[in-house]
This record gives structure tokens, sequence and C-alpha cells, in this order.
């Protein structure tokens, strides 16, 4: 991958994981980005995840050709992009470690460094730091989406080193559209801090970005306002889609029966609609498309005297991930004492402006004609 004459790509694809931090699918696998900056001074800007470790060195020492490092800097301390800072501390006793107040204060949980405290400058907002022709200037980011984080802008070829903003699930050996796999990273690794993301975009607007380098995915240099309009929207919680997601979970397929019955009939009243099942489909996928649509229509049978267990683990998680300002209706299913509307009507009260759609419907078992009625009501009132 070329960056620039003085800047290089050393980091490495991971097509062998499942699942990123144990808990997301990556069926593309993922990247662990790490650049060099090589000038008067050479800066490596983090490294990667233990298990690309060794060939991580390699990518350095290849691209180093001999010269030494002078700064190792820091921007963020999660395992998968600090796995081999004491190894290169070990092979470059005369680096210094460039990284926040915060890191520095956390690094001794991660790694013990042997004479830390002589290897690190501490920076703080606005600090700067000369390579050469190259200058880094630093950026603090407290939790984008950790505390210690923070970014770095380089004035002479307008690179933000943006940490894992505008990331994106995916090896970049592989091809696929940014979008998806962006928006299910986003909202499911950074989408709880909405806030410190805002924060961080009215720092970058300041700035004359030609190139934003993120330490998962792309680098981004074309149209880079399309992909910060999205990180606006995502960030804070707007919607991308002025449209309807349905998301059914159905233990003997009657809830889900009547969840295509809505689709249809939002179809036919010209509504963006898309029919999720979330007993299937990946969780993360779904937190995604929730996020996405400006409605949603969630369909659940009591079970066990509560409602579904895949409905309920689908709301924790928009719960966590801070889901807000949308309207929401809500459709049980139950043979008998029905509760499943009650109660994802509580886990959503604990969610910020949620409005609930009327009217809410209950479903005896199968389908009935009052039922289909209810929901061509539902549907004109989503109009």
């Amino acid at each position: 991958m070329y960056i620039s004459e003085d800047i290089k790509y050393i980091g490495c694809d991971d097509l062998d994981i499942d699942l990123f931090e144990s808990q997301y699918k990556v069926k593309n696998g993922i990247s662990y980005n790490s650049y060099i900056i090589i000038d008067e001074k050479v800066a490596v800007m983090d490294t990667v995840d233990k298990r690309k470790k060794n060939e991580w060195l390699a990518n350095l020492a290849k691209e180093l050709n001999g010269k030494e490092v002078d700064y190792l800097i820091v921007s963020h301390l999660e395992p998968d992009h600090s796995a081999a800072i004491k190894d290169i501390c070990e092979i470059y006793p005369n680096m210094k470690l460039v990284m926040s107040a915060k890191a520095l204060a956390m690094l001794p949980n991660f790694y013990q460094i042997d004479n830390l405290s002589n290897r690190v400058i501490s920076v703080k907002e606005n600090d700067t730091l000369s390579l050469g022709k190259h200058t880094l200037k630093f950026i603090m980011a407290p939790m984008v989406h950790w505390p210690e984080v923070m970014v770095e802008y380089e004035l002479e070829e307008k690179i933000l080193f943006s940490a894992d903003a505008f990331g994106k699930f995916g090896a970049l050996s592989t091809h696929e559209e940014w979008l998806d796999e962006a928006r299910r990273y986003y909202l499911n690794i950074v989408g709880k801090y909405g806030g410190p993301v805002q924060t961080l975009l009215k720092k970058a607007s300041a700035l004359d970005i030609k190139m934003i380098a993120p330490l998962h995915g792309p680098l981004l240099n074309d149209n880079l306002g399309y992909y910060i309009n999205l990180y606006n929207i995502w960030s804070s919680y707007q919607y991308e889609v002025d449209g309807l997601l349905i998301a059914s979970a159905s233990a003997h397929g009657n809830t889900y029966n009547a969840a295509k019955y809505l689709y249809e009939l939002a179809i036919e009243n010209n509504i963006n609609t898309k029919l999720i099942d979330i007993t299937r489909c990946d969780l993360s996928l779904a937190v995604a498309e929730a996020f996405k649509y400006k409605n949603m229509v969630l369909l659940a049978p009591t079970y066990d005297g509560y409602m579904f267990t895949p409905m309920e683990d689908f709301l924790m998680r928009l719960s966590h991930k801070s889901y807000q300002n949308r309207t929401v209706g809500l459709i049980e299913n139950g043979s008998w004492a029905p509760m499943a509307n009650k109660l994802m009507e509580e886990k959503l009260s604990s969610m910020k402006n949620i409005t609930i759609l009327e009217p809410k419907i209950t479903i005896k078992t199968t389908l009935s004609d009052n039922n289909k009625l209810e929901m061509k009501n539902l549907i004109n009132n989503l109009k």
C-alpha cells in the first residue's frame, strides 16, 4: 500500500481470526494498521495484535533498512494495537515512547518497560513533535473509545492518524464496500461514545485533512466529506435511512409469519423496509441495522413468562450502545399470559428519547383478521 515517499504502511492482515474481540464475526478478517514516518527522525505509529507481531516486526525491519527508530507513537493501548510495544522497546533501546498522560498511567498494567520514566514523552492537546520536514500534532480523543486515546495530524502531508475512528472490519486484501462493515464496526465498537466522537469531529473540522489513516481498514483519501458526514450521523444518533426495520424473534415460526405480513404491508405503502430474523442473524449486524433506520418494529413471543431470549439479547445490546431518538412499534405473541410487549417496553424505557408507537399488538399464537387490521393501523402511523 503506497502512502507517500516518506510514510509507509507496515500493518498486517489477519484472515484467520473468526471473532474480533472474541464476539464480532469477521468473515473477511481484520487489518491491524501501523505506519512508519522516515525523516531525520523515524517515528512508528502504533504496533499490532500479538497474532501478527512477528510479521509486523519483519515489515518494520524491511522499511527501516538498517535505520534506528527514534519514536513509537502510542495512540491507543488496546491489545490489538499495542502487543509489540515491549518487543520494539527491547530492539531499539534508545527509542522514546510518545503517548498521552492517561496512556502513561495505564501502560504498566499492560507491559513492564525497563527505565520507562526516562523513555516516555507525555504529550497533551496541540503539542507537536518535529521529525524533520514532517511534524506531528497531537489531539486528545478520550473515550474514542478508551480514555487514553489520542490521534495525530501530520502537518506536511495533511494526514490524520485517526486511531480506531474511521475503522472497519475486513482485511485490506479483501474487496468489499466500506459502508456496511464500517457501520457495523463503529456502532458496535465505538457507538456508545457518541459525545466524545462529536468532540473529535469538531477538532478535526479545524484541520486541512487530505487523508485519514485508521488503525483498522483502508486509508481514506477521496471524498472525505462522505465519511465524516456518516460519522456525524452515527455519533449524533441520527438515522441514515428514512425507513423501517422489522426485527423478529420467533420460536416456532408464527411470529416470523406475522413479521412477513407486516413487511408486505410496509412495502405496499412505499415504506423503505428491511426484515431481519434476530434468532439467526449476527446480532452485531442487527444493532447496526437498528441505528441505520428511522423507525423499528419489534416482534417477539413470551417465553418462560418473559420475552424470548434473542429479543432480550438484542435489546440489551441496543441499550449498551446508546440506542436513542427512534420510534419503535411492539408486537407480542403469546398462547396464554402474553408479557413480551410489557417487558420490551420496559427495556426501551431505559433508552433515551424512544417513542413507543401505537397500537401495541398482541397475537394469540397465529395472526388473526383483527391483528391484520391493527397492523394496517400501525403502518399508517409510520407513514
